[in-house]
């Protein structure tokens, strides 16, 4: 199967490819897409001449088909027969990928069972990639030319001064000062004055590395500077770094001393540069974490580590942007040009997204307050919760990287299995250890947070996160289509989860007495006086413990239950990944992939491995501390214990998950991002739930599966909308919008409803 080499000129129902995405995957799979309809739809119907040949985007399809004229009533029924064509070749697709393993990768994103993942799990070739990325990880010592300074006042830059430049001009000029005092350090004071007036406004300025050809004009000139800007003015755009050659020095000169035979170096290296250390490494962590100013990182580290450690007479401060006369050897150290970028979001560190890799310092945060703080001397129990869930979403963006890496280079059993273990550890940690820390302090209220945050899980995964990506993928593209047959088996899945989970709570409501522990009637007697009128019965709930009902009925069949679902998501596997895995039928196109030769992998499989088992232990530390500094936010009296559970604990550990379902609505490529939250929520109910039961069952901490009326209304409601929402194979915002307002609606029941029984 091979792409098409042509392409409609109209754009109004596809939008032209950004430059920085050319290799994605799903828009090779939305070219495929577009050329496998067209030919359907020659074999199927045969068009009036002015009906185009070739068809830019399903929705041009959607409008020409009901028009289209059919030679046999056998071979197009109309408009239905159009929609059964698309779902049919919707689901045959080719894939593009760079190497063998990302192929791998996408492939896996289409099966059931296996984590969704969007980032790149190898390093791609910087020499393909866009101008835009490219900027994103230069080293800012490529000399670009321009015009005049007017051009370099930006936004960007102006925040600079009011955030930065300022006081590490300031710095400079103080340790300017300091070396001028010392005599010794007077070399030193020079540059730090050069530095001063470099760092208030660095855009547009060069620093070099001056050789001694360049060295010995700037002795015999000190307006060497304009010297330097006699070149040629045919430079290219962008200058390279060119290598410094040794020169010869000249005769007759004195030889100089070696750098570290000076007795001004020691100076500076005792007074000045600590201060600057500091001063750097201070500017340096603030525009990092910052993320869109990370230039300004970039340049305090190559000041810090190469420039200031640099002989003085070796540095000069050029404001040229041509290249140096063939005559003078120097080397470009620093040039930036801009002070913030927007495109920083997608910045990447070892495959791992900088505002994930921004984030990992909690984890070191939370262990430290949490364990040793242990009597909250100099934080709050409620500071050290927040830090301690917000520690978890780097630890499961790590895990999501482990999982798919592992995945990508090894079999689809072996992946299958990593995903199954994996996949919901970071959940399942918080869960026991919240299980095991209210059984030991006979809490039963955080048994109801479990349930709680369950449900949540099930509710955002297969309300918020589909909502939330068809809103935005909607916004951009004005109609999406995906196989509803194949989203038809995850649907599938999750009646059979739901109704196998709320089984042993239909069972005790229809069999399950119910006990009132107080009744009074409208006079104030209580229920054993012979008072007549109403009785208003307070604390209600079905006795499930007094009698034979649990023991002998409830939990052999929640037993039964926890058996069947696991049983029920391996058949699943089975049938997706090897009996009918033709439904998806995603494969490689013959010479689409790259030699893989020499592809780097960010992670090997025993990278991964230990990077998994790693960040599952510092998730469940992290858990450990959520759920010990847990009961202050429990016991605020406006806020239901529901809510938290559905809401904070419920999401917080999903947010990759809502990130890579968002940058796959955004690439048209809906599919996966209503199967990312489907897999979620049928792993909760298969896999998580069942596990939670057989870990009861080996250590008896008092979990239950028997959920409140609110949990298992809600939870059935919402399966059942959002199969109607999927039957058609559409999406727009605003069934999206539906979806999130459904969320909303039942996030605000769980807000305003009361307590459970023992909080």
């Amino acid at each position: 199967m091979s792409l098409p080499t042509a392409r409609s000129s109209d754009t109004s129902g596809r939008r032209r490819r950004p430059a920085e995405l050319a290799h994605d995957a799903s828009y090779e799979r939305d070219l495929q897409a577009s050329f496998n309809h067209e030919a359907s739809l020659d074999r199927m119907c045969a068009p009036q001449q002015n009906v185009p040949t070739l068809l830019s985007s399903p929705s041009s399809l959607h409008s020409l088909c009901p028009t289209t004229k059919c030679m046999s009533a056998h071979t197009c029924v109309g408009h239905h027969a159009c929609e059964e064509s698309w779902e049919e070749i919707q689901s045959k697709r080719t894939i593009r990928a760079e190497n063998e393993v990302e192929a791998n990768k996408l492939v896996n994103n289409y099966r059931f069972g296996f984590r969704k993942w969007k980032s790149h799990v190898t390093a791609r070739p910087f020499e393909v990639r866009s101008d835009v990325v490219k900027e994103l990880y230069s080293e800012l010592n490529v000399v670009k030319p321009h015009t005049g300074p007017g051009q370099f006042i930006t936004l960007g830059n102006i925040l600079y001064v009011f955030l930065f430049g300022w006081w590490v001009s300031l710095t400079y000029l103080l340790v300017s000062i300091l070396m001028f005092v010392t005599i010794a350090g007077v070399p030193y004071g020079k540059l730090c004055y050069k530095l001063c007036c470099y760092f208030l406004w660095p855009f547009g300025s060069t620093i070099h590395e001056v050789g001694n050809a360049v060295r010995t004009c700037c002795e015999q000139a000190p307006d060497c500077e304009c010297n330097l800007a006699s070149a040629d003015d045919s430079s290219p755009v962008l200058l390279p770094s060119p290598t410094e050659v040794p020169v010869q020095e000249t005769a007759g000169r004195p030889v100089r001393t070696p750098y570290w035979r000076r007795f001004s170096t020691y100076v500076w290296l005792l007074l000045g540069y600590p201060l600057l250390v500091v001063i750097h490494g201070l500017a340096c962590f603030i525009s990092w974490i910052l993320v869109f100013t990370i230039p300004v990182s970039k340049m305090n580290a190559q000041t810090l580590g190469v420039i200031l450690l640099l002989p003085p007479e070796d540095v000069a401060i050029s404001t040229t942007s041509l290249r140096a006369h063939q005559g003078y050897e120097s080397r470009p150290l620093l040039c930036c040009y801009h002070a913030a970028n927007w495109y920083y979001y997608k910045y990447t560190v070892d495959g791992i997204n900088v505002f994930a890799v921004n984030l990992l310092p909690l984890v070191i945060i939370a262990l430290i307050i949490g364990y040793i703080d242990r009597e909250n001397v100099y934080i709050s129990s409620d500071a050290k919760f927040a830090v301690a869930i917000g520690s978890i979403i780097p630890l499961s963006y790590y895990i999501g990287m482990g999982i798919a890496s592992m995945s990508a280079q090894s079999n689809f059993a072996v992946g299958a299995v990593v995903n199954a273990t994996f996949g919901s550890i970071t959940e399942l940690t918080f869960y026991i250890t919240a299980l095991l820390r209210g059984h030991r302090a006979g809490n039963p209220c955080l048994q109801e947070v479990v349930k709680a945050a369950l449900t949540g899980t099930l509710l955002g995964c297969i309300l918020f996160i589909p909502g939330i990506c068809m809103i935005i993928g909607g916004l951009k593209h004005s109609e999406q289509r995906f196989s509803s047959r194949c989203t038809g088996v995850s649907s599938a899945l999750l009646f059979i989860s739901v109704g196998g989970v709320f089984a042993p709570t239909l069972f005790s409501k229809a069999y399950g007495n119910l006990v009132c522990d107080a009744c009074t009637n409208s006079t104030g007697g209580n229920s054993t006086s012979n008072s007549s009128g109403p009785f208003i019965c307070h604390n209600c709930h079905y006795d499930l413990n007094n009698g034979s009902l649990f023991h002998d009925h409830i939990e052999p069949l929640v037993y039964t239950v926890s058996a069947l679902l696991p049983a029920a998501y391996i058949i699943g596997l089975i049938f997706t990944l090897k009996t009918h895995s033709h439904i998806y039928d995603v494969h490689v196109g013959a010479g689409q992939v790259a030699d893989h030769h020499g592809t780097v992998v960010h992670w090997s499989r025993l990278k991964s491995l230990v990077i998994l088992i790693i960040a599952t232990v510092l998730t469940s530390a992290c858990a450990d501390l959520a759920t010990e500094h847990i009961q202050p936010i429990l016991s605020q009296p406006n806020i239901s214990q529901y809510f938290i559970g559905v809401t904070l604990l419920a999401m917080v550990a999903e947010i990759p998950e809502i990130v890579n379902g968002i940058q796959f609505a955004l690439q048209n490529n809906i599919s996966l991002s209503l199967e990312v939250g489907s897999c979620i929520a049928v792993q909760v109910c298969m896999l998580q739930i069942p596990i939670l039961v057989l870990f009861n069952a080996i250590y008896d901490v008092g979990f239950v599966l028997l959920f409140s009326d609110l949990h298992l209304w809600t939870s059935i409601f919402s399966v059942i909308l959002v199969n109607y929402i999927f039957m058609d194979g559409k999406s727009d915002y605003f069934q999206g919008t539906a979806l999130v307002v459904v969320y909303l609606i039942l996030l605000a029941l769980y807000y305003f409803a009361p307590s459970p029984e023992g909080c």
